[in-house]
């Protein structure tokens, strides 16, 4: 391992990396919308070999006590064996955990959905937003990857039927009423290795990386959330010059996501 850091580091220090690409350059990224036709939602990202598919989920339930007029969000992650065989089957593990806390404070924080308008009576019936997020391949940024599929996912979701008389979601029949949503977050990572710094870490990059940093930028130019990885470190200035990045490469996903 040390061995492919010293080849990645010497290939930065040129401006390329090992499969070609500039510093800041993407994988090529393309985005399926509906894949899952039995999801009330769903997306499939590609970006380079990584693949996620997230299927989003509407069911009715009890709100949280402190929100009781508010809707509820449930961001999980399934990191399943067929995806890396360095995942294995059982409790949740801490990468998954990050990738559904990530994911989830990317699109909470944005408030590009309004939890208000989730009510269905105060104090006793809400709709629920489940995300699941189940990479098919892993070649590195799964972050971005679920991030951007689960935004996908969420931009075309449609709401069950709900037989208010009856208290039950009629899951098989889909209304013409959409989940909407206020604009759309995206999440962008960089990682640092060396002194040098790109985006989109392949899962070569990512296993020599000394930290990584994602953010979730608006189309208003503001930062909605930010995230560290790793034990290294990042300077002000590159924390504002990664700030500024995320919000030029934010608009290049928004076009593929339009």
């Amino acid at each position: 391992m040390e061995q492919h850091k010293a080849h990645i580091i010497a290939l930065l220090e040129k401006g390329k990396r090992h499969d070609g690409r500039d510093a800041m350059e993407y994988r090529p990224m393309s985005i399926e919308l509906n894949p899952v036709h039995r999801a009330n939602g769903s997306a499939r990202v590609k970006i380079g070999n990584t693949e996620v598919i997230v299927g989003v989920k509407l069911d009715v339930d009890v709100p949280f006590p402190d929100t009781p007029e508010e809707g509820i969000l449930m961001v999980n992650a399934e990191l399943m064996p067929m995806a890396n065989p360095d995942f294995e089957p059982g409790p949740p593990r801490p990468e998954s955990i990050e990738i559904s806390r990530v994911v989830d404070r990317g699109i909470r924080e944005s408030g590009c959905i309004d939890f208000g308008k989730l009510c269905i009576k105060p104090k006793e019936k809400v709709w629920m937003v489940f995300v699941d997020i189940y990479p098919i391949n892993d070649d590195g940024n799964l972050l971005d990857a679920s991030a951007i599929a689960a935004v996908a996912a969420l931009k075309n979701t449609v709401f069950p039927k709900y037989d208010e008389k009856e208290d039950m979601v009629l899951y098989k029949e889909h209304t013409k009423k959409k989940l909407e949503l206020e604009f759309t977050p995206v999440l962008t990572t960089f990682g640092k290795v060396g002194g040098y710094l790109f985006a989109d870490f392949d899962l070569l990059e990512q296993h020599s990386m000394d930290a990584r940093l994602s953010l979730s930028s608006l189309p208003d130019g503001k930062i909605a959330a930010m995230q560290k990885g790793g034990t290294g470190t990042f300077t002000e200035e590159e924390v504002l010059n990664l700030v500024d990045l995320a919000i030029e490469k934010g608009k290049e996903v928004r076009k593929l996501l339009k």
